[in-house]
């Protein structure tokens, strides 16, 4: 029997750990296609990509696991069976849930160090890709003068060229507009030719100029005087370098502890002390918005000089009729009456309005912790699950290698991506709560599992063609045999 196992064992590990490096490269290349336009043209490091990738990679791991366990077991058992080597196996008197238990075992371990890795690395590195992303989305562009375009990419200068040399980088007929007195176009050098230079820490670019003249027009002497004299100083030169000192062009860090308070940069520990103090702040903003709304919306202060306060008694307040107060009072003072009660209704109506946007905002985010939090918990056990999905079905197709595996693994991946999906939206939108939402595509994956290694166990034609045509056949012809006896 330990030898059975250690031969399942290694015909398993194999195809687990190529599955898993595809899966994680396709998701990969997925994320560089949905962000190739933030990343290309920046001036990047390979350091810098490298860095990114590898993060972005890591927290693929807990999408990539299920994926490789389900094509892993499916082509494992696809190959047994394709083999002959499963009929041999159950011609010994060994089941296939003997067959599996080595598998089961591992799998299990595999479930629980994905819920680690999902725990305490993953807020790690999206703590990291996140704030490193953030940074590359707002780095600028390098500049990238085109021909005949005034370039505005550095601030308070304005840079047009008429022709340029690809090869010697050479820039010929430059207009450089100088707006750093913020006067207008008041300052302009031309140049015959000349080229730009960025220095290597990015902060500074030089520009270098040949054969050139610098136009800059002066303030009026006496600005009261109607006739303008338009006074401008002209001065040529043969050669002349510019220096100003640019920013945004290198890549800056931010702080990352402004990421720290996301939900996705939490733990589980940590997500439950975040719900807690989230759902104690929010129960304290509806009480304050509710005596705040009968104190200051409902029922509004008296004023000292207010003729009505004459008229109350207010020892017998039961039996005073507010209508009959209201119709004694003048056409004149009625409608200032109406008009304030309008104006109050309103204020109320928006005060309301306000606070009704933001009670729903923040149960949303209140919302989304609580998804992460499921979430951790869901796809290590969904990882668990599959496996039960892919062995048999493995053990029943009897096909092994990149075809029906990869056809089968597609199917049960998606039924459980689209119904994860679909349940994850009814959770933020308050229609299921997130201890359902988030567990709905497990428990479907459950009783599929259980029936699929049922019948693999009991070594059931479930895919055997057949088998059905010959009880479709039966059918038929035991309902033409009827029909011909009436």
């Amino acid at each position: 029997m330990k030898k059975l196992h250690l031969f399942v064992i290694k015909s398993y590990i194999g195809p687990f750990i190529a599955t898993f490096f595809i899966a994680e490269f396709i998701l990969l290349m997925q994320f560089l296609w949905l962000w190739v336009d933030d990343l290309v043209g920046k001036g990047l490091s390979a350091y810098i990509l490298a860095k990114l990738f590898t993060f972005i990679a890591a927290g693929l791991v807990p999408m990539a696991m299920p994926i490789a366990v389900l094509l892993s077991s499916i082509m494992t058992f696809g190959n047994l069976g394709e083999n002959y080597e499963l009929t041999a196996i159950k011609s010994a008197g060994i089941s296939l849930i003997k067959t599996m238990f080595p598998l089961i075992i591992i799998n299990l371990i595999l479930s629980l160090a994905s819920f680690g890795f999902y725990n305490n690395v993953m807020p790690y590195t999206n703590l990291k890709a996140k704030s490193l992303l953030w940074d590359i989305q707002h780095q600028r562009l390098d500049i990238n003068i085109r021909e005949g375009i005034f370039y505005n990419g550095i601030d308070n200068y304005s840079i047009k060229v008429a022709s340029k040399n690809l090869e010697t980088g050479m820039l010929y007929d430059m207009m450089i507009y100088d707006h750093t007195s913020l006067k207008g176009n008041v300052a302009l050098t031309r140049a015959d030719s000349g080229y730009l230079k960025m220095t290597d820490n990015k902060q500074y670019l030089m520009i270098k100029l040949f054969h050139g003249v610098k136009y800059e027009e002066l303030p009026e002497t006496d600005p009261r005087k109607k006739t303008k004299t338009y006074p401008h100083q002209k001065e040529s030169f043969d050669e002349e370098t510019v220096v100003f000192k640019v920013s945004g062009f290198g890549l800056k860090r931010t702080d990352e502890k402004q990421y720290k308070a996301n939900f996705e940069m939490m733990n589980i520990s940590q997500i439950s002390t975040s719900v807690d103090s989230l759902t104690q702040g929010l129960e304290k903003e509806k009480k304050d918005f509710t005596k705040n709304l009968q104190t200051n919306n409902y029922f509004k202060k008296e004023q000292k000089n207010d003729s009505i306060r004459k008229l109350i008694d207010y020892n017998k307040l039961e039996t005073i009729n507010i209508d009959s107060i209201f119709l004694s009072r003048s056409k004149k003072e009625k409608i200032r009456i109406m008009n304030m009660a309008t104006n109050f209704a309103r204020a109320t109506k928006t005060f309301i309005s306000q606070n009704k946007d933001n009670v729903e905002l923040k149960n949303k985010w209140i919302t989304k912790h609580y998804i992460e939090w499921n979430k951790r918990l869901s796809i290590p056990v969904a990882c668990f699950i599959l496996f039960f999905i892919g062995a048999p079905m493995g053990a029943i197709i009897r096909k092994g290698g990149l075809g029906w595996p990869v056809i089968v693994s597609i199917f049960f991946f998606l039924l459980y991506y689209v119904i994860s999906i679909i349940s994850e939206k009814t959770v933020q939108e308050g229609i299921l709560p997130a201890w359902q939402g988030i567990w709905i595509s497990s428990l479907v994956l459950l009783p599929i599992g259980i029936f699929l290694t049922t019948k693999a166990n009991s070594d059931s034609a479930l895919f055997d063609i057949a088998r059905y045509t010959d009880l479709i056949n039966k059918f038929l012809k035991k309902y033409l045999k009827k029909k011909i006896e009436l």
